[in-house]
């Protein structure tokens, strides 16, 4: 059973405002929806709109097909905000990135293979552009203007559908050529659930949201229970809903105490999945990962200071970064 205790960082902790810079375009492009913001000079996102994303025809390629989705949402937000001129666009998606060159090594479940965003939407939009990993975006986010500010040695952790991480390493971005902070497909438990990646017991498999709902259903045999349904029956003693949370629990507490033997950093700060429950996620993680840990730098366990737009604001960053 959850015992709710107070939270120790206090609620009214904010983000910084994205402030002054180049008029940008965003596009956070993800496997059922894509979202496009527009952000002004003064830093004011004007502009929201999300909408499916776009259909394979079986004639159209995976890039041209995003293409056609970003140049219409371009030329929308020009009818309805023709005062604000962009000066650059700011792509971001899910899966494998080489942010650097701006291509989408891999995502099975875009099916995205080797795609150059980055020219593709130069070439369409006339517009220099950049195209990122939607976690390092978010992280971005976070360590410029958010909970991470603070620090220069320090884990932005996403929890939700999937679970992926930024890593700041002495106050610069570690990117691995695209392949580093891959913590969802860390293994937790090499004889447990496979994943869609192809290995077994993934933290994915254990600590999403997706994997909570299922682990349940399969305990509990009742279908069609949803990731705030789990969390409340875990509130109120459901043994079964209890073991799921507990065991997820443990999972990212094992995850953090090994980013700690390896990294050292000073902070961790988690938004999304569990962590939207706030007290009762971070202080049974804070005793856990205290508990699991000898002579390590202990670090701070942080809720994140966004309420979902870190990657869209991550991704302006970074456009303005490249603006003319």
């Amino acid at each position: 059973m959850i015992t709710l205790v107070p939270l120790l960082v206090p609620r009214s902790a904010q983000a910084l405002p994205l402030g002054p810079g180049p008029a940008v375009i965003t596009f956070d492009m993800q496997k059922a929806v894509t979202t496009a913001a527009l952000f002004d000079r003064d830093g004011i996102m004007r502009g929201l709109s999300r909408g499916p994303s776009p259909l394979l025809d079986g004639e159209t390629s995976v890039g041209e097909a995003a293409m056609l989705q970003v140049e219409d949402r371009t030329t929308q937000f020009a009818r309805d905000f023709p005062e604000v001129t962009p000066t650059a666009i700011g792509l971001i998606g899910p899966g494998v990135v080489d942010d650097a060159e701006g291509i989408a090594i891999l995502s099975a479940d875009l099916r995205w293979a080797n795609v150059p965003y980055k020219r593709l939407a130069e070439r369409r939009l006339k517009l220099p552009s950049s195209f990122s990993s939607d976690a390092r975006a978010a992280g971005e986010a976070e360590f410029q203007l958010g909970a991470a500010r603070p620090y220069n040695n320090v884990v932005v952790l996403r929890l939700g559908e999937r679970i992926a991480s930024t890593l700041y390493v002495d106050g610069r971005m570690h990117g691995g050529g695209g392949f580093a902070g891959g913590l969802g497909h860390t293994i937790v438990d090499p004889n447990g659930r496979r994943c869609a990646c192809g290995s077994h017991g993934c933290l994915q498999t254990v600590a999403s949201t997706g994997a909570i709902v299922d682990c349940y259903a399969e305990l509990s045999a009742e279908a069609n229970v949803t990731i705030d349904e789990v969390f409340a029956r875990a509130r109120r003693g459901d043994q079964t809903a209890s073991l799921v949370w507990a065991t997820a629990l443990d999972a990212v507490t094992l995850v953090i105490s090994q980013i700690a033997a390896v990294l050292a950093p000073e902070a961790v700060v988690i938004s999304g999945g569990l962590a939207a429950t706030g007290d009762e996620f971070f202080l049974p993680l804070r005793h856990r990962v205290n508990a699991l840990l000898s002579f390590h730098r202990r670090p701070a366990l942080l809720p994140s200071m966004f309420d979902g737009n870190a990657a869209l604001v991550g991704a302006a960053l970074r456009a303005r970064a490249i603006a003319a």
